[in-house]
């Protein structure tokens, strides 16, 4: 047989706790004095009218001693609140900073300003994060435990030919990315996709959002890379090449140049030993031997 639970009583509120520590800071003095007005040599009139000003004024002091205590922490609560909601343009009022309140509520405005500055921080960071995306060439996708699409930039929307709209939701085998979640976190894949056919070099890396964990898949085109190795590869050889073919033609220019200066040389002594060889010529009107 069970005995029946008893309710847990619950403590009284703040409020009550400080309406009754007041009002029974003011019940001695307020005690002795009706006892000294009740017994001494008065007029009932007096009496009467005396102690309706002594109860009210108890009674007024204490509840504005309650709510000086309370109505600062019901500020400093709605403070809190708007900081919890993300509203960061709230500050509570100027007061001083040498009593308790005044530094509880400094805090709250310190805290306020280092929310705000770390909110835009983010802000910031978030969106440079989002043009980054937006403009590198690699693809890139984050899915869910179940493996369903929950980001994708542009270059992941080429390479799937599917607007983002469209694939948000899907699992990886329908976006047609199943390929590329299985295996080695980093390889090679050469594989058609319905953006582009090629190999791709496809990068894995687990992370979690919200305490729940989450896959991110880079694809990256190596196309362009191994076109560009390519030609810079051919630029390489072409330079070797050039430099050998420059070397090798040095000798044969230097020897051409040395023989075109004999042939121009022997030529040169050719004519004038033929100047040389040849018979002076007759003056006009000369009468010519006879034998």
């Amino acid at each position: 047989m069970t005995l029946p639970r008893r309710r847990r009583k619950h403590p009284p509120s703040h409020q009550k706790q400080v309406l009754r520590l007041a009002f029974l800071t003011g019940f001695p003095g307020a005690l002795l004095g009706l006892a000294l007005l009740w017994t001494g040599d008065f007029s009932t009139k007096l009496q009467w009218t005396l102690t309706l000003f002594l109860l009210i004024g108890w009674m007024g002091f204490t509840l504005a001693l309650r709510e000086r205590i309370v109505r600062p922490l019901q500020t400093l609560a709605n403070l809190l609140a708007a900081l919890r909601e993300g509203d960061f343009s709230m500050r509570a009022r100027a007061v001083a900073t040498d009593d308790a309140l005044g530094l509880a509520f400094l805090e709250a405005n310190t805290l306020a300003d280092t929310l705000r500055e770390q909110r835009i921080r983010a802000l910031e960071a978030t969106v440079l994060l989002r043009r980054v995306m937006e403009e590198i060439d690699v693809a890139v996708f984050t899915f869910d435990e179940e493996e369903r699409l929950r980001l994708v930039n542009r270059a992941g929307e080429r390479l799937v030919d599917t607007p983002a709209e469209r694939l948000l939701g899907r699992t990886a085998a329908e976006v047609g990315l199943g390929v590329c979640m299985g295996g080695e976190a980093i390889r090679t894949l050469d594989h058609a996709f319905p953006g582009g056919s090629g190999r791709w070099e496809v990068r894995r890396a687990p992370f979690r959002q919200g305490g729940r964990p989450h896959e991110l898949l880079l694809v990256t085109d190596l196309s362009e890379t191994l076109r560009a190795e390519e030609r810079l590869a051919w630029q390489r050889l072409i330079r070797v090449l050039s430099h050998e073919i420059n070397n090798s033609l040095a000798p044969i220019k230097t020897i051409a140049g040395s023989l075109l200066r004999r042939v121009r040389s022997a030529r040169e002594r050719a004519l004038r030993a033929g100047t040389a060889a040849a018979p002076a010529p007759v003056p006009n009107g000369s009468a010519a031997p006879t034998s």
